[in-house]
């Protein structure tokens, strides 16, 4: 008779499959199945007597062999009292139940993680002193000593095994560096250790066979024995590298860079850290697998001198891993999700619903890796081009006049900067680099604001080449970061919706109006830059008499002008430069494969645009005068809210159907995802369709305004309304704070109204009724005069009934459509 301890595991349970036709097995586990015989609890006395009481009333007591494999096993690195509940005491309890049996021989499984480890080149030998790193093969060697100790008249064979594998499953360490090149994982290309150091295997077959040996020699084997058991040819970790990429990609070098061990610790620790701040959104609440004690292990090989099994079990492995990861390889791509579900890693999520979507998530990886390398091939002249703007950058220093120290250190630092990730950016296997070059032309951008450039070439050649940098850094396809399950499959258009938010057409107009409102404010700070002497107003005199200034000279050197840090027209000069590269970005499909691009456009606009209209309402109020540049930029800002609000709610939308299909939304929001309604893009041909230009401009602008922007008599009337209000003073010499009471609400009224033009916003008019309500109120609290009084009532009046029709809505918006009233 033979008893198997942790019989339901899946080692057990191949074990008593091995055994059946030349033993009685008797299997052992806490959890009562198929394969377990008897019910036991390691952590209890009392129920292992229990159940060694039936074993002995079924069985009798002679025993050939007890194979313990139940364990306590993770890998956090930490010491959880389960190690020594389980592993140390738990044996304990097994021995003392064994204490009135006749074992023949007590078979341990154990690991050859209790040795230390030894150079390349060297091998770990049964003498190779115990010297565990780590909680677990700490307690695998605790619960050796708990048996010499408990074994005094029970013969014990102690297994120290190699890292175990089969056809579909492998060691822990193994199973995520397959699949962290599977997933082209930055990670897959980093390590802290000696690259030449590696560790044994040993195949499920070879340690069944072993066991068996082991078991038949029972009484051969000397009392106190200890083997080491795995495969004698190792390889090495940048082996096992290359050998993988060639398997997963066709690579036949898979770079591999050595990462310092401090700065590995801090990023491993960092990212462990930073887990629970998001629970349940990327991944879950699952811990990152690297963690810092594993990267002290990185150095250490293992490389076994099996001399001993041969001799006394005649026993040596018959599969290498070399051999064996083409199978395991195989079984991945046949099936990637089950894979990681027998390896117990959480998959990917693009990776589960495409293969909910699709049963063929390996064939659609290996389409948008295709795509994704020619467009980065096709679009290469971008990274040389950047690597040409930073030196550009470093040899401008000496041939401008900067007149500013920090900006020469910092240009000469960016320039730098962008040639070498503009470098790296050539790399196709590297959409950090590219992120990271667009921040630094971010910088380049800003720098001249920063340290107020003092001379016009300065500020020029900082804002035209940190656009440039950006541009070429993230606009050019493939855009970098994207979900592969977004960008191959998923509507274009969003469920229920007539056309996308996203499109070419619905965009232009923003852009446009974008470039304009660039050009007034990049006008206005070069005016409070001390590049310029004069601005341009034809209409507004300031308020300030004999100060030599007319009314935009005033309003953008006023107190709250110069309190920012920065020139206030300059930082709206780089709003609109963004707004110019937040929207050119991205295709049709943003809206669900850019969600963070999209929030971040809209943000951009609609708050950006709410402050802008603000500082229009306060020039008049606070600084009695007008600006006729800020009016127009004002416009500019405001023209954009319409067309980008239908944006804004199909990417809400989206992510709302993410979460409620049970999606992680934060993952959806950064990455991207696939979408109701919409069928997998099987071709490079559809990834690559674009909006149609080749028309008719009329046919083209006609397109644009029947999207989800519609005129309507009714809010165009509410538009003069509020500019007529606006206006008063001029044209009703309106004062004091009746006044300011017009200018207030007319400019509140003009913002609702524009924004209500988009059919998706439409219900917004309604505040205008609000507004009309306080316009009624004012003209009969506020002093003023009867004709003043009589108009602001009329006006008032007209606004209440031009607001409530609807207008005409023509489009389909998905459920949104229901609020439209």
């Amino acid at each position: 008779m033979v008893v198997i301890t942790g019989s339901n595991g899946n080692i057990g349970t191949a074990l008593r499959q091995k055994l059946k036709s030349d033993y009685r097995v008797v299997g052992l586990d806490r959890d009562d199945s198929k394969h377990t015989d008897i019910v036991a609890d390691l952590t209890s006395p009392d129920s292992l007597a229990l159940a060694f009481r039936e074993l002995r009333d079924r069985h009798g007591q002679d025993i050939s062999a007890v194979v313990h494999l139940a364990a306590y096993f993770d890998f956090t690195g930490e010491k959880s009292p389960l190690y020594d509940k389980v592993n140390v005491e738990g044996t304990k309890n097994l021995l003392t139940a064994l204490a009135d049996f006749e074992v023949a021989r007590f078979i341990y499984s154990g690991t050859m993680l209790v040795h230390q480890a030894v150079s390349p080149g060297e091998r770990v030998t049964e003498s190779t002193p115990i010297a565990p790193k780590w909680a677990y093969p700490e307690s695998k060697a605790e619960t050796e000593d708990a048996i010499r100790e408990h074994c005094q008249d029970t013969p014990f064979t102690l297994l120290h095994l190699a890292g175990l594998y089969d056809d579909h499953t492998a060691v822990p360490t193994l199973a995520h560096q397959i699949a962290r090149i599977y997933e082209r994982d930055m990670k897959a290309h980093l390590h802290s250790g000696d690259q030449d150091a590696g560790q044994s295997f040993i195949h499920l077959d070879d340690m069944l066979e072993l066991i068996k040996r082991c078991i038949d020699c029972r009484n051969a084997l000397p009392a106190d024995n200890v083997i080491l058991a795995g495969e004698p040819d190792v390889m090495s970790y940048q082996q096992l590298q290359d050998e993988l990429g060639r398997l997963i990609h066709g690579a036949d070098v898979w770079r591999t860079l050595s990462l310092p061990q401090p700065l590995a610790k801090a990023g491993a620790w960092l990212e462990e850290k930073a887990e629970p701040v998001v629970p349940d959104a990327i991944d879950h609440g699952e811990k990152p697998f690297i963690r810092p004690f594993l990267i002290d292990l990185a150095c250490d090989h293992y490389a076994l001198d099996i001399s001993h099994a041969k001799y006394l079990l005649d026993w040596q492995p018959r599969h290498s891993i070399h051999n064996k990861l083409e199978t395991l390889v195989s079984n991945l791509k046949k099936d990637p999700v089950a894979w990681y579900q027998n390896n117990g890693i959480r998959a990917p999520e693009w990776l589960v619903e495409a293969d909910e979507k699709t049963d063929k998530p390996e064939a659609m990886r290996q389409r948008h890796e295709t795509w994704y390398r020619d467009e980065h091939a096709r679009n290469l002249w971008g990274a040389f081009f950047n690597i040409a703007l930073g030196a550009w950058l470093i040899a401008s220093v000496p041939r401008l006049a900067y007149e500013s120290q920090a900006m020469v250190y910092s240009d000469i630092i960016s320039g730098i900067a962008i040639m070498v990730l503009a470098s790296l950016s050539l790399s196709w296997r590297l959409p950090l680099a590219r992120w990271a070059t667009a921040g630094v032309g971010l910088w380049v951008m800003s720098a001249p604001l920063v340290f107020w450039a003092p001379s016009t070439s300065a500020y020029l050649n900082g804002s035209l080449i940190g656009f440039l940098v950006v541009a070429l850094s993230v606009l050019l396809r493939p855009a970098p970061g994207i979900s592969p399950l977004a960008v191959m499959s998923g509507p274009t258009i969003p469920p229920g919706w007539q056309y996308s938010p996203s499109s070419w057409l619905q965009r232009l107009p923003i852009i446009i109006l974008a470039f304009i409102g660039f050009f007034i404010s990049a006008y206005m700070a070069a005016y409070q830059l001390g590049h310029v002497d004069t601005i341009w107003e034809p209409f507004f005199a300031g308020a300030i008499p004999d100060d030599g200034k007319n009314g935009t000279s005033e309003i953008i050197t006023s107190s709250i002008s110069e309190a920012w840090p920065v020139p206030d027209a300059g930082a709206g000069a780089m709003v609109y430069l963004l707004e110019i590269l937040v929207g050119v970005i991205g295709s049709s499909q943003r809206w669900r494969t850019m969600p963070w691009l999209t929030l971040l456009f809209g943000i951009l606009i609609v708050p950006l645009g709410a402050v802008s209209i603000t500082f229009i309402i306060i020039q008049p109020i606070l600084l009695d005068t007008w600006c006729t540049l800020c009016l127009m930029a004002a416009a500019a800002m405001l023209l954009q809210i319409p067309f980008s609000v239908d944006e804004l709610v199909a990417t809400c939308q989206f992510l709302r159907r993410r979460k409620r299909a049970g999606h992680s939304l934060l993952r959806a929001f950064i990455f991207g995802d696939t979408d109701e309604g919409g069928k997998s893009m099987t071709s490079v041909k559809a990834l690559n369709t674009t909006d149609d230009f080749e028309r008719s401009p009329v046919a083209i602008i006609q397109d644009i305004f029947t999207g989800g922007v519609r005129l309507c008599y009714g809010l165009l009337a509410c538009i003069v309304l509020g500019s007529l209000l606006m206006l008063s003073r001029l044209l009703l010499g309106v004062e004091g704070s009746m006044a300011d009471a017009h200018h207030l609400i007319g400019a509140l009224v003009l913002t609702i109204s524009v924004t209500s033009l988009a059919e998706v916003a439409r219900p917004l008019r309604y505040l205008n009724l609000f507004l009309a309500l306080g316009l009624i109120i004012c003209a009969l609290v506020l002093d003023s005069t009867l004709l003043v009084t009589g108009v602001t009532l009329l006006i008032a009046v007209l606004i209440m009934v031009t607001s409530i029709p609807r207008g005409p809505v023509n489009g389909k918006y998905g459920n949104w459509s229901r609020l439209i009233v």
